[in-house]
């Protein structure tokens, strides 16, 4: 025999329930019985979900494998299964890749090439794996390897010389934009190296601040692609895929454009952790500008428009404007909407603190109460409803400290954490060509925070199109002041920007969770000390 049907199952897990993890398991197992696969291949570590984290470091863990591949085994199904999940073999943790069949565990594998940057951690709790492993399933010899494995020539080349002639790769490779052209290239070379057919399986699902998009996809052993699963998708796919003749035609979905995708990964990043964590549904601040009309949209999309709340909380330096989009796109979205004046609550602590400010003269300190007291409205409604407040701070706000504490920055969940100004308009308008739910008004008018009359975000930071380029080079590249200005960027805005970054650190450790879809996002990927003394810059 020289072909295999194989379900691909690109599967949604929450970390740590390993039971339900195993019934989902079981679940689409038996779909692939019905579809008459050999084989069903599901993703890295998905009896744990991923990444789980000092979970694993848990007393029980090692019983609740035993338990859960014992469940998987009791089964008994008439094909093969190929599960990804911790393992401790002699007092060492491995990730580990088992096939069941006939009821027992045939083979295992454990992973050769564990990743320790960006936001993986594996060295911290796993040993690295050594040898290949193969499976003759059906008369064709399979080799096994995980995520990182296969961005490694040696894993995929110990397979080929053990005697593989297919590759299958579990994985639990998070989104970052541009991601599947990545990982599709370093699969194509693979296949090319060792003129092998490769099999690539990803996770789905979000994770706290990490977005697994799927992509799973096919390569025959010239390195053409054979198969390609939707992304942002759980779904399970049965392919045909011949290992010494001619491919029959699979489904190959098309990769989407950029803006579509981050958009994608934004939506599936909401529902999942209102959803996983068991939130009755969300709560924002709808300002009227373009953050929060985005963030409504995204939260709409998500979750559905019966489990979102829209407030607006006007003070006097509110535009009527403002007040008007707001209302027209909770119109529009169909959400609960009200309008709460924060000017009562604003001038009762003023009241409050008048012996205390005496003689001091009005700056940022009354903007930021304005901030405040819309927080705490959020917070209340959130408490009483048990709704989420979700944040609607973007990257570009984030890194230089454009924010208040206890303010806007107060709730759960923050979509845009890792979304540069610009890129909100420009998703603001992919959001439109789908529907038109932002009034264009919200798009086209001068960002500001309206703390202040007249204001502009432009009056106190360069223009949002220099900014965002000026933060990319020093926060997702890591160059220096002088490298930055080189690049034609004027001194006195460079430095500024850098040291805005610099200061801020404290805030952002006290910032919600948000969605990661960069190489390099405010939360796992970036870690520096609060508390330090580099040289701003270098």
């Amino acid at each position: 025999m020289s072909s295999l049907r194989i379900s691909i199952v690109q599967l949604n897990t929450l970390v740590g329930d390993i039971p339900g993890n195993t019934q989902k398991i079981l679940q689409m197992a038996r779909e692939a019985v019905i579809q008459k696969a050999d084989l069903a291949v599901f993703p890295e570590l998905c009896l744990t979900g991923y990444p789980p984290e000092d979970l694993l470091l848990r007393s029980s863990l090692d019983k609740r494998i035993a338990d859960a591949l014992g469940i998987l085994m009791a089964a008994n199904l008439p094909l093969a299964l190929v599960v990804g999940y911790p393992k401790r073999v002699n007092g060492q943790l491995f990730n580990m890749a088992g096939v069941i069949q006939q009821g027992k565990l045939v083979a295992e594998y454990a992973k050769q090439c564990l990743p320790n940057y960006q936001v993986f951690d594996e060295k911290r709790y796993f040993t690295a794996g050594e040898q290949a492993v193969i499976l003759n399933h059906k008369g064709i010899n399979i080799g096994l390897c995980i995520c990182e494995d296969i961005w490694f020539p040696e894993p995929a080349a110990k397979a080929k010389m053990a005697g593989a002639e297919l590759i299958i790769n579990l994985n639990a490779s998070p989104y970052h934009q541009h991601k599947q052209s990545e990982r599709e290239s370093v699969v194509i070379a693979r296949a090319q190296e060792n003129q092998l057919p490769i099999i690539y399986v990803n996770a789905i699902g979000g994770q706290d601040e990490l977005v697994f998009d799927g992509g799973s996809h096919a390569v025959d052993a010239k390195g053409n692609i054979l198969f390609r699963a939707e992304s942002f998708t759980e779904s399970l796919s049965t392919i045909d895929i011949a290992v010494h003749l001619n491919n029959p035609t699979n489904p190959i979905a098309k990769i989407n454009n950029n803006l579509a995708d981050v958009y994608q990964a934004l939506v599936l990043g909401v529902r999942d952790y209102v959803q996983k964590n068991r939130f009755k549904g969300v709560v924002l601040g709808l300002s009227g500008g373009i953050d929060s009309a985005l963030t409504l949209a995204i939260a709409v999309d998500a979750l559905g428009a019966d489990k979102v709340e829209a407030v607006m909380m006007p003070f006097r330096y509110t535009s009527d404007l403002s007040k008007t989009d707001a209302a027209e796109q909770a119109q529009r979205m169909g959400v609960k909407y009200s309008s709460i004046s924060i000017e009562p609550m604003y001038d009762a602590f003023m009241v409050a603190l008048s012996e205390e400010f005496a003689g001091l003269k009005r700056d940022t300190t009354e903007e930021n109460l304005q901030a405040r007291c819309r927080g705490v409205l959020l917070m209340a409604i959130s408490n009483k409803k048990g709704y989420m407040v979700l944040t609607t701070g973007n990257k570009s706000e984030m890194a230089v400290g454009y924010s208040t504490l206890y303010g806007d920055m107060a709730g759960g969940f923050d979509v845009l954490k890792d979304v540069f100004k610009t890129q909100v308009f420009a998703l603001a308008r992919y959001r439109n060509t789908i529907s038109n739910v932002i009034p264009e008004t919200v798009i086209t008018r001068p960002p500001s925070a309206e703390l202040a009359p007249d204001q502009k975000d432009e009056d106190s930071l360069p223009p949002y199109d220099i900014l965002d380029q000026i933060l990319a080079l020093y926060v997702e590249q890591d160059q220096s002041a002088e490298a930055i200005i080189a690049k034609g960027f004027n001194r006195e805005q460079v430095e500024r920007v850098i040291r805005l970054v610099d200061v801020n650190e404290y805030k952002r450790r006290q910032a919600p969770v948000g969605i990661r879809i960069s190489q390099r996002g405010f939360g796992r990927d970036r870690r520096y000390p609060i508390t330090n003394g580099w040289k701003m810059g270098e």
